[in-house]
């Protein structure tokens, strides 16, 4: 590599840390927390120790811990709301803060490569905006599968809640049953309600909270259900029964629609996947085959707008087969 470029690349490194560096402390000094919020964590600083049982031996782990605090306090005007919910519905351990600040040094990083590979600042954009994007992919691709998971072990926690209710069990004892004999995403989930009832949210909230996480509109029928029968009371195992044979018929039903409507999905696959196919086939038959027509702006215009086309019909065939029940 030229001296040159790598002398202008430690001369960006620095230039760039030294605006952190400023950006840190001018933030820190202009948008301090309240007493409230020190009071907050100074309790639950406490509560971890004690949970832990060995702070003495944790000095590092404390220190990192810190440094966090400080971090997230100090860049609090990054965060919001919809990241944070986010960041939940895909149980990962970090901050939205942190979340911000690795997606930025991430990009800065991928950027410094592209430009170091390619030469060109036109390569350290292209490389940096494919980084800046695959953190959230695999935040949404986590959400899903999460999702996905919380989904298929409904039914399991509906048996496991309406199980406990007959026994005797309160609604908030009933969710220790579930968050013991469950495993993740169901456990942590309504371990998650059960810590925020702790805190001094009410019930019918926390299961609100954990709706919204979720995102299922058989979860919405369970949390509007249970809601209901604590504001007007009745039989909590009979209404429990009853959401629990509505899901199990829901379920049912979506899974013959899906049934019915495969055809439509596999051949909206095969109509998107059949020109690439056929070129890719020809290619290898006949590698000149496509060379004089690639040459031609009318060729190339005719060829984008068929791309166009299929993206659009295999959109509107995904369209049509889209089952909201």
């Amino acid at each position: 590599m030229n001296p040159n470029t790598v002398t202008a690349i430690l001369l960006i490194v620095l230039v760039a840390s030294g605006f952190g560096v400023i950006a840190l402390g001018v933030i820190s000094a202009f948008f301090r927390p309240n007493v409230v919020q020190d009071r907050i964590s100074r309790y639950v600083d406490i509560m971890a120790e004690e949970n832990v049982g060995r702070p003495s031996s944790h000095n590092r782990r404390d220190q990192f811990s810190r440094f966090r605090y400080d971090l997230n306090r100090a860049l609090s005007i990054l965060a919001s709301e919809e990241t944070q919910l986010k960041l939940l519905s895909a149980n990962w351990p970090i901050s939205v803060t942190e979340y911000i600040l690795l997606r930025f040094f991430s990009t800065g990083l991928g950027f410094l490569i592209g430009w170091a590979i390619s030469r060109s600042i036109f390569g350290g954009i292209v490389v940096g905006a494919v980084v800046y994007l695959i953190p959230g992919i695999f935040l949404y691709r986590s959400i899903y599968q999460r999702q996905r998971k919380f989904q298929d072990q409904l039914i399991d926690v509906l048996i496991l809640i309406r199980g406990a209710v007959q026994a005797g069990y309160s609604m908030l004892q009933s969710l220790d049953v579930v968050v013991s004999e469950l495993p993740a995403p169901a456990s942590e989930e309504f371990g998650r309600v059960q810590r925020e009832v702790q805190l001094g949210l009410t019930l019918s909230q926390a299961l609100e909270n954990l709706s919204e996480r979720m995102e299922s509109d058989d979860l919405n029928l369970v949390v509007t259900a249970i809601i209901i029968n604590n504001q007007v009371g009745g039989n909590l195992t009979t209404m429990l029964t009853a959401v629990t044979e509505t899901i199990r018929n829901r379920i049912y039903l979506f899974g013959e629609v899906r049934a019915l409507t495969s055809y439509a999905r596999y051949t909206s696959y095969l109509l998107t996947l059949l020109p690439f196919l056929t070129a890719l086939i020809i290619y290898f038959l006949n590698p000149v085959y496509f060379e004089k027509g690639l040459k031609s702006p009318a060729s190339q215009l005719i060829l984008g707008l068929a791309f166009v086309a299929m993206i659009v019909g295999n959109m509107w065939l995904r369209r049509i087969a889209k089952i909201e029940v």
